[in-house]
């Protein structure tokens, strides 16, 4: 008896016998055998011999096997094996799910903004009178827009640059990919003219009065062809971040919706902040208001 140590494993005991004239070495407990010196090729069994030819050394990779030969251990110019794959499939996962969280927070952010607006056109019905909810509404607008000028822009951008999840969702329709940027423009015209109307001189009053009017007319056509080719998406988009069914389906629902809450807090304190200006205004510019 006599202890035999193989790199890495070790065997406690082996014992040698003589069979057709050549000696072998046995292992216990069904491991196979261990070529010896004149063992011929391919009679290694599980653990590649010193003779042992490519492609022959069973689940252990022996001295000549090539790369990639090493089964169940990979070697290191083996291919990348399932480790890899799922490393890249995860990857994957993980940037759909950012694609979809991204729709997710442009459709529930949307849905915000058409009841805001809804209220919004209230106002307008009766602008002088109801100047106060009229300016107030308008610039608590101003935040949730610039949250959906900001998704919109990061789904244009990671498109446009080649991110595989976002070329997966594919792009809107051309002629809403032709609008889209004419909308972003008009609105943020409408919304920052109007807050020039508080903010600016008595001589300023009359041209940014005129280009508040004028934008309106085009933001209201541009603004109703991209509500109700969107509208479909939003009604089945909106609501899953705020279903417990669905919110789990895509990580980080509860940052999106503390995001659009945000942007609310910070639109109600500009709004209340701006709201002192309505007098000066009127005072300033007594038949604006019509």
């Amino acid at each position: 008896m006599r202890s035999f140590t193989w790199p890495s494993w070790s065997f406690h005991t082996v014992r040698s016998v003589r069979a057709e004239g050549r000696d072998q070495t046995r292992l216990p407990g069904g491991y196979g055998r261990l070529g010896g010196p004149g063992s011929p090729p391919g009679e290694n069994g599980r653990l590649g011999g010193p003779g042992s030819p490519p492609g022959e050394n069973g689940r252990l990779g022996g001295p000549g096997s090539p790369p990639g030969g090493y089964g169940r251990l990979r070697g290191p110019g083996s291919p990348p094996g399932e480790n890899g794959r799922g490393t890249q499939r995860r990857a994957e996962r993980r940037a759909d799910a950012g694609a979809a969280g991204n729709a997710r927070l442009t459709a529930a952010n949307a849905a915000v903004l058409l009841v805001l607006l809804a209220a919004e056109g209230v106002t307008i019905l009766r602008v002088r009178p109801l100047l106060s909810p009229h300016v107030f509404i308008g610039v608590l607008l101003i935040p949730p827009v610039l949250v959906k000028v900001a998704s919109t822009t990061w789904r244009f951008a990671r498109y446009y640059a080649g991110a595989p999840a976002y070329r997966r969702k594919g792009p809107p329709p051309v002629l809403l990919r032709l609008l889209g940027p004419v909308v972003v423009i008009l609105t943020l015209v409408l919304l920052f003219s109007g807050v020039g109307l508080l903010l600016v001189s008595q001589s300023w009053l009359p041209l940014l009065l005129k280009v508040h009017k004028a934008s309106f007319v085009l933001w209201f056509a541009a603004m109703t062809i991209h509500i109700l080719a969107h509208l479909g998406e939003v009604f089945r988009l909106a609501p899953r971040d705020w279903l417990r069914r669905s919110r789990r389906e895509v990580t980080g629902a509860g940052t999106r919706q503390w995001l659009i809450a945000a942007s609310l807090v910070a639109g109600v304190l500009l709004g209340f902040l701006l709201l002192s200006h309505v007098g000066h205004w009127l005072s300033a510019a007594p038949g604006a208001g019509h």
